[in-house]
């Protein structure tokens, strides 16, 4: 629920231009230039990927009365909130597209310029999974050509060296960042999406679950596999 809630956040920042309002509003600017946005209400929101969180966030967008389509490899025939359609109709129909899956051979790179030009030229894309789900280069080109009405990051490739760091009083060596955020309907935030009190004491107590059951040398019911 806590990073669905951030991923509607982003959607609704981007669309709404939330951060730009701010700063206006700062500056002693109340006129509404460059601040237009659209209802979700009625519109088509797609999700990529139904696990836990594609699941949350499609249940928040369907709370906003939006439609909800759903585009996943293997599909939950138990969710009857969605409607599962091919990937190529989401990208083509979605009005809202919202990234929810891991990272795989399969799936690095899938918003690519090929993906990018199905999508509606209106259409607002939303990330909070992983940085290399996009092909930055093709997000940064089809933006320069204004392809998207808004763009919502929590992740980025090449984020890695910089997560959780202080670069405030520094020269930020990383080009993607200042490019993304020269776009006036991108919204960057800084991979916090799952950065909520809820959420961090359900990560320490299965941590510590974890933990007690190796130690009682029980059935690890989280084991990742390598």
């Amino acid at each position: 629920e806590a990073v669905a809630e951030h991923a509607m956040a982003l959607a609704l920042t981007a669309n709404r231009h939330t951060h730009k309002a701010y700063i206006k509003c700062r500056e002693n600017n109340f006129t509404l230039s460059g601040l237009m946005g659209v209802n979700l209400y009625k519109k088509t929101a797609g999700i990529i990927g139904t696990g836990k969180i594609g699941q949350a966030m499609a249940r928040i967008c369907k709370g906003f009365g939006m439609r909800v389509i759903a585009y996943d490899l293997f599909p939950n025939k138990n969710l009857d909130f969605l409607e599962y359609v091919s990937l190529d109709e989401l990208l083509a129909t979605s009005d809202l597209i919202s990234l929810h899956c891991p990272l795989t051979a399969e799936t690095y790179h899938m918003i690519n310029a090929d993906t990018i030009k199905m999508m509606r030229g209106s259409a607002i894309l939303v990330n909070t999974s992983r940085g290399g789900l996009i092909d930055t280069d093709a997000l940064i080109d089809a933006l320069r050509h204004r392809k998207f009405a808004g763009v919502g990051l929590d992740v980025y490739e090449d984020e890695d060296e910089q997560v959780f760091e202080d670069f405030s009083d520094d020269v930020l060596q990383n080009e993607v960042v200042p490019i993304l955020l020269s776009f006036p309907n991108v919204v960057v935030t800084s991979h916090q999406a799952f950065f909520t009190r809820t959420a961090l004491q359900s990560i320490a107590i299965t941590t510590m679950e974890n933990a007690r059951a190796f130690a009682r040398g029980e059935k690890l019911v989280n084991e990742v596999k390598g």
